[in-house]
């Protein structure tokens, strides 16, 4: 009894120390986070956020894909933008390696056109702190009496 493989790419989205690691695979467009659906995800002020990339490419481009989405570590925040990373980076990924050059090159297109970031990890860190100051950069006040 052999097995059938499914059809599946493997990406990941961080942002700062938050790690997203997207699993999209031939399906029915369903799209959970950590086992929960994409409208359930908390803080919902950022929801809209999470959910540019289906907004942008429409709903029709993920109607046939199952992703899966695991983060871990950061923020919020932080992981609200690798969640959004990884979904945009796993679709493109999906669509190159099953479906045809253009059809990802016109996703790409249109996903660096709007943001960046939605492909392109952020570099920025945080600055360790140094000796003779209280943060990275400021030094402790000079006091001459």
């Amino acid at each position: 009894m052999s097995k059938v493989q499914k059809q599946r790419v493997q990406t990941f989205g961080r942002k700062k120390t938050a790690t997203a690691v997207a699993v999209c695979q031939q399906g029915h467009g369903s799209i959970r986070v950590n086992g929960r659906p994409l409208h359930l995800v908390e803080p919902q002020a950022l929801r809209f956020k999470l959910e540019e990339p289906i907004y942008l490419l429409g709903r029709d481009k993920f109607a046939n894909v199952d992703v899966r989405v695991r983060v871990k570590g950061g923020g919020r925040i932080a992981q609200i933008y690798a969640i959004r990373q990884a979904l945009a980076k796993s679709l493109v990924a999906y669509n190159q390696k099953y479906v045809d050059e253009a059809t990802k090159k016109q996703i790409r297109d249109i996903l660096v056109q709007y943001d960046r970031t939605l492909l392109v990890a952020d570099p920025r860190r945080c600055e360790p702190k140094k000796f003779g100051g209280p943060g990275a950069r400021s030094k402790y006040q000079k006091s001459y009496r």
